[in-house]
């Protein structure tokens, strides 16, 4: 009796582990993905824990969505009163580019035009609604992690300028007013 085709063999071995090794590689490329995702959102969030960064993938948030939700903040706090000084600007300029927020041919601008036109309070009013229904989702460890790096952030470009000769309390009013508004989206 003649023994079957060396040839017939492989293409039948080759066959029965072909679903399994199809599965195997999109396993592997969805785990890329998710590291390449986790990597962006740690780069433009700032926060570092691997469990609220899995959250945020889990709940389909992009960077961009990040991005937009950490420059909101900073843009209104630089207009809190009443128009934005150029320590402010150079400090927004340094966190988008700290965030990995790419310059489009060395410049931000959509981020440049906020900062030379105050953008509509509608901007602001879509933030926090986006905070607030995030927050929902977010356990509170979560959700105190991003409020963390957000704010913190956010004060930074309040102190940016004011004080006198560079000494006493550098934030205005309006910018403690401002930030207080902030804060409240995460209560």
């Amino acid at each position: 009796m003649p023994s079957p085709s060396k040839g017939y063999q492989r293409v039948l071995i080759d066959a029965m582990f072909y679903e399994q090794d199809q599965h195997l590689r999109k396993a592997f490329r969805e785990r890329m993905e998710k590291l390449e995702r986790r990597e962006q959102l740690a780069q433009v969030s700032g926060v570092r824990d691997e469990a609220v960064l899995d959250r945020l993938i889990e709940l389909d948030i992009t960077a961009e969505t990040l991005a937009a939700l950490e420059l909101v903040p900073l843009v209104f706090v630089a207009w809190a009163d009443g128009g934005v000084q150029t320590e402010e600007r150079q400090v927004i300029i340094t966190l988008a580019e700290a965030a990995g927020i790419e310059p489009q041919d060395g410049r931000y601008p959509l981020l440049e035009h906020w900062l030379r036109k105050r953008p509509d309070i509608k901007m602001l009013e879509a933030w926090k609604h986006y905070v607030q229904d995030l927050r929902r989702h977010l356990d509170s460890k979560e959700a105190e992690e991003i409020r963390h790096e957000l704010l913190d952030r956010a004060q930074s470009v309040a102190r940016a300028t004011g004080g006198f000769l560079g000494f006493g309390d550098k934030m205005s009013s309006a910018e403690r007013s401002m930030l207080a508004e902030l804060e409240q989206a995460f209560a």
